[in-house]
């Protein structure tokens, strides 16, 4: 996977997760999306994708998460999800998960409140969007995973509500990519 093969496939991929989106009902709220995530099966293959991201932008990240290292690029050129510009790539390196498919695997939005664990933020989202409440509860074929990722100098508590579904991933949270790195400092 090279970083040509990634904007080729970025178009039908932004489709999917803004239609995606648009079944969760996120799309009502106007939220940010602060960033996008790949997926690498291999540590050879992120340092590849390392090489030849810092040549469209630069690391403001890299941060041990939940024992594996982490990159956040910040593009020079923004991604486009919609009328949204995301300037911001995730790149995880790999840890013990294989992944069918390498490439965009999910998009952050930014969901601002005042949650500082996975049941508030719950609450708060389902208080924004009802449709959401059975799709938290299990009652549909979306996944949910509720978690709260922690970097090694992380002090603002982001929690994040992933929906999974065919392939594709939308994580909310309440904080910025940005934000949660200012912490770190």
């Amino acid at each position: 996977m090279t970083y040509e093969q990634l904007n080729q496939s970025w178009p039908s991929f932004s489709q999917a997760i803004a239609a995606f989106i648009t079944e969760l009902g996120l799309d009502k709220l106007n939220l940010e999306c602060d960033h996008c995530a790949l997926r690498v099966n291999t540590p050879q293959g992120a340092d590849e994708l390392r090489s030849q991201f810092v040549k469209h932008g630069n690391i403001i990240s890299d941060n041990m998460i939940n024992g594996r290292p982490i990159l956040i690029i910040e593009l020079d050129s923004p991604l486009m999800l919609n009328n949204s510009a995301i300037d911001c790539v995730e790149l995880p390196y790999p840890g013990e998960k294989t992944y069918p498919q390498e490439g965009w695997e999910h998009v952050e939005l930014v969901f601002k409140c005042d949650a500082i664990d996975c049941g508030p933020l719950s609450q708060q989202l389902i208080n924004a969007v009802p449709a959401l409440a059975g799709i938290i509860a299990g009652e549909t074929d979306i996944k949910v995973k509720q978690s709260s990722p922690k970097g090694d100098k992380e002090r603002l508590a982001n929690p994040t509500i992933a929906f999974k579904k065919n392939g594709l991933c939308v994580k909310v949270h309440p904080h910025g990519i940005k934000a949660v790195i200012a912490s770190e400092a």
